[in-house]
């Protein structure tokens, strides 16, 4: 971000960027802000293109196309998946593309072994935009709340971060939630997240697994309810508490090894405040409690593909049997 950073602040633009990684909301805004820096408002020599269902052969006649009474013409390509299958006949154009062509390729995910990736790398700059680390979302989130006139507490903002999960499209829509809700308010409480933040499936998913460990049946069978309500199909509810499992059965056997939060949270893929709370969690079980969890999640989706069971009551029969 650093170089992307520096080369729109001194104008010194490359003719080739890609822009890669699971953070959407950073790569929609260096996507933008350097459309602008490249091509202003400029409609007549912009190109944006997504999806699968690109024609290479027009984006490299476009490529070729002297811009119209401008110095540059840009083409986008947008989650294209290139970068993983098709995109040997553009690796080969981009090696000698003609200067007055810019070309930004924005991709959620990429194969570095890929004949393009090689390409774009040894001619253009490579971006990636990775889930932001905690302390980086907490400074994102004081500057919005700075910006906005408010304050919060260290705790309080762990839980709004515990709520809203590490998405930070998802962050910024549920913090401007929170700034109108509290707009007569200088100071940011639990109780307002409590009272206007959605809860991210994912949180909901763990407090069910909470309430089945704690022994809290009807606790347990009421947020299963819940995300039925919310429309939330049983399979898929299956497969997270199965994730979930399967999370803390590795989050015990390296808490066992001895390593520490931030350690843990790295090598599970967790940000390291929710892999305090996984560590927590996880000493509820016994290791042979979590493998055999594990092991009913599958069979119980075996019984819905194979149809020996419905998919509804046997998600249900599973939470009764742990949480029993």
């Amino acid at each position: 971000m650093q170089r992307l950073n520096e080369d729109i602040k001194t104008g010194q633009l490359k003719n080739l960027y890609l822009l890669y990684g699971e953070e959407a909301y950073l790569r929609r805004q260096y996507r933008d802000r350097l459309k602008k820096a490249i091509i202003g408002d400029d409609t007549m020599n912009y190109h944006y293109f997504e999806g699968k269902d690109i024609s290479l052969g027009e984006i490299i006649d476009l490529a070729e196309t002297m811009p119209f009474f401008a110095e540059k013409r840009l083409i986008v390509l947008e989650n294209s998946g290139l970068f993983k299958s098709g995109g040997e006949a553009l690796a080969e154009y981009i090696s000698g593309q003609a200067e007055t062509t810019t070309f930004l390729l924005v991709e959620a995910e990429v194969d570095k072994r890929s004949k393009l990736y090689k390409a774009v790398q040894a001619k253009g700059t490579v971006a990636e935009f990775a889930v932001q680390d905690e302390a980086t979302l907490k400074r994102w989130i004081l500057g919005m709340m700075k910006k906005e006139g408010k304050q919060i507490s260290s705790a309080t903002l762990e839980f709004f971060l515990e709520k809203t999960g590490t998405d930070m499209e998802n962050i910024r829509k549920e913090a401007e939630k929170l700034f109108c809700y509290c707009m007569d308010k200088d100071i940011i409480t639990a109780e307002d997240i409590e009272e206007i933040c959605t809860k991210q499936l994912s949180s909901h998913i763990f407090d069910m697994v909470s309430a089945i460990a704690d022994k809290k049946q009807q606790k347990a069978l009421e947020l299963y309810y819940e995300l039925l309500a919310l429309k939330e199909p049983p399979m898929r509810i299956l497969f997270l508490i199965a994730r979930q499992f399967n999370l803390l059965m590795q989050v015990r056997e390296l808490k066992g090894k001895g390593f520490q939060n931030k350690a843990i949270g790295e090598k599970v893929g967790l940000p390291g405040f929710i892999a305090g709370k996984y560590m927590a969690q996880c000493s509820r079980f016994s290791k042979e409690e979590l493998r055999q969890a594990v092991e009913a999640c599958v069979e119980a989706e075996e019984a819905i593909k194979t149809g020996k069971m419905n998919d509804n009551m046997s998600v249900e029969l599973l939470i009764i049997k742990y949480s029993s």
